[in-house]
């Protein structure tokens, strides 16, 4: 009974917490109140997940025979459950100012923790039944994020995203119902679960199965094709809610890939196959299309959104490496990326909230108005392009690394160029924004500067975040021993 509780605290509290906030409908101060209390007991929870239930597996509810919702603390689902709550109740924090010119706030936040807990949920799942509960869980709870404001816009863009995500849980569930047919269960064993003698002839079809349910997963992640919501959604939603769904949610994408590829169907089985040649050249036509699309971009959000489309395929290449150091590589990015994007769209979030500046070429001479904003702006992105000593360096490292050693014919020298190309182009878009913000010329009104910085209540998550990719990419050793033990841990 200790073990259910331990693991089922970090996802139930918080689903509980914010369906009652949006039902309760508080006031705007008990809101706010509500919800910072709420993650930081949702931490505390799992920080006595981490230390008395981890390696440890608990039946949650027996849907029926042969089906159970199960939860199980491994590496991967503590490095989500510790990433999660942290950067989301510093968003919150963020958004407590940022809120002030929106209305019926208790929604976005009540989403807010009801997401979260379904993210934590989906990263603990010990099995496919619980993965794909809690994945589209994690959908509807986060739909009203993207529509908030209740505008055609808005709805169509909600409508856009919870199509394409439930179209690729689809092809995930409908995979399912022909995969137990080869396996005794479906839950999650590394090496995969397959029953040789079941799947001995049928390793074509096997290998279709992997595909769809992998592709269909990744479209949480943005993988084209299935990545047109991430630029729909965006650019509508509250600046809160789009760093969220950039930061975090697509993460879910990545851990159910990762548990399709190497606790169902196995890295032996999958290794050298056409399906990991197919999903590592998808991969790297997102990177290299992603970065494209941003740098033709005018409207910043909907720059940073094509941003993300490519940043989160850096982590799907690492994945379908199959490899130790392209998986190390690969949980590097999820941290870090988790960490800039939210700083880079809370820092757009900043801009527009305090300036009405929406376009890329409105923003010269922003770093004048809001010094600290841009500062925060400036060093996510140096990260996100991979310039040492911030940690994004160190996760296109050990990436490109990973391809280099591996023996995936010209993808092992391709992978590289193109994660190089990608970042010459993420320096393209978001460099320009900080050097003619900070530097706008002799020709700028400097008579007409007036200070826009926003109150610290913005200003504070937007340093610790910015500095932490900094910090932890100088100083993060124990966390990348950690991480590599677990990446190394996958692959037997």
């Amino acid at each position: 009974m200790g073990d259910i509780l331990y693991l089922l605290l970090p996802v139930v509290f918080p689903i509980t917490s914010g369906a009652l906030i949006w039902a309760v409908k508080p006031g705007r101060r008990a809101v706010r109140c509500l919800s910072f209390l709420a993650f930081g007991t949702e931490i505390l929870f799992v920080a006595l997940a981490g230390m008395a239930a981890f390696g440890k597996t608990a039946g949650i509810w027996q849907l029926c025979q042969g089906l159970e919702i199960r939860l199980r603390l491994d590496g991967l689902g503590l490095l989500m459950a510790v990433l999660v709550p942290s950067v989301w109740l510093l968003a919150a924090v963020f958004s407590f100012e940022y809120m002030l010119h929106e209305e019926e706030e208790y929604r976005l936040f009540g989403c807010f923790l009801m997401s979260s807990g379904a993210l934590i949920g989906v990263a603990c799942a010990a099995n496919f039944v619980t993965l794909y509960t809690f994945f589209e869980l994690m959908t509807l709870a986060s739909v009203p994020l993207v529509f908030h404001s209740r505008k055609k816009q808005a709805i169509r863009a909600g409508m856009v995203y919870l199509a394409y995500s439930m179209f690729g849980a689809s092809l995930a569930l409908g995979s399912f119902f022909f995969l137990s047919h080869y396996t005794s269960d479906m839950n999650f064993a590394l090496g995969g679960v397959l029953e040789a003698e079941k799947a001995a002839g049928h390793e074509n079809f096997l290998h279709v199965l992997a595909f769809l349910s992998i592709a269909g997963f990744g479209a949480k992640a943005g993988l084209m094709p299935l990545h047109p919501w991430l630029p729909t959604a965006h650019p509508v939603a509250p600046a809160p809610g789009s760093a969220v769904l950039s930061g975090l949610i697509t993460k879910a994408g990545i851990v159910a890939v990762i548990r399709m590829a190497y606790y169902i169907f196995g890295v032996e089985f999958l290794a050298g196959s056409w399906v990991q040649t197919v999903l590592l050249s998808m991969a790297l036509i997102t990177v290299f299309m992603g970065s494209m699309l941003a740098y033709k971009e005018k409207k910043l959000k909907k720059r940073l959104a094509y941003s993300s489309v490519s940043q989160l395929s850096y982590a799907l290449f690492g994945i379908f490496l199959l490899s130790p150091e392209g998986l190390y590589g690969a949980l590097l990015q999820v941290v870090f990326h988790a960490l800039t994007k939210n700083t880079l769209f809370l820092c757009a979030g900043a801009v527009i909230y305090k300036t009405g500046k929406k376009w890329v070429y409105d923003l010269r001479g922003i770093g004048k108005e809001m010094p600290v904003v841009m500062w925060c702006f400036t060093l996510a992105a140096v990260s996100l392009v991979g310039i040492p000593p911030a940690g994004g360096f160190l996760a296109k490292w050990h990436l490109a690394v990973g391809a280099l050693e591996g023996s995936y014919g010209v993808i092992s020298y391709l992978g590289p160029a193109v994660l190089l190309i990608s970042a010459l182009l993420t320096a393209g878009y978001l460099f320009p924004i900080f050097i003619e913000g900070f530097f706008p010329g002799n020709d700028y009104d400097y008579g007409s500067l007036k200070s826009a910085e926003p109150t610290l209540l913005m200003k504070v998550p937007l340093i610790v975040m910015s500095s932490a990719l900094f910090l932890i990419g100088m100083f993060g050793t124990p966390l990348f021993t950690a991480l590599r033990e677990t990446a190394a841990s996958m692959i037997v």
